[in-house]
């Protein structure tokens, strides 16, 4: 029997957070804020992996020229309370691009999972100079 002091089994779930419309030009405002803000949520194992959801497949890879439709993230958490609560606290959504409260949240029971090829790191800034 547990205790009623452990606190909740963590679990993976699979987050898709749409951006607000017209949320383009903010999100490349804040886009260097939010990848500086991800290295320690994925050191630590909160976040497995992530990225942005597109209307449409990119051409080329200038991010001035996505058509951002959100973000995707899979993140260890015990409740969907808890993962709001993290999304609330990024800057996509303290600057108003995440639509945190119309987020899709699944729990997520992943059957493979493979490294990107070429990534020993586990989290690359794709805004750090090369």
């Amino acid at each position: 029997m547990s205790s009623s002091t452990e606190s909740p089994k963590k679990i993976e779930w699979l987050v898709v957070i749409p951006d607000f419309p017209a949320a383009h030009e903010k999100r490349l405002e804040v886009r260097p804020q939010h990848f500086g803000g991800l290295k320690p949520a994925v050191d630590s194992g909160l976040y497995k992996m992530g990225g942005a959801v597109l209307n449409e497949p990119p051409q080329g890879s200038d991010p001035t020229k996505f058509s951002f439709a959100g973000s995707t993230v899979v993140i260890s958490a015990s409740s969907r309370e808890e993962i709001k609560e993290v999304l609330r606290n990024d800057v996509y959504a303290k600057e108003g691009v995440w639509d945190v409260e119309n987020a899709q949240m699944w729990p997520f029971l992943c059957a493979f999972r493979f490294p990107v090829p070429g990534q020993e790191e586990k989290f690359t800034d794709p805004n750090a100079k090369q």
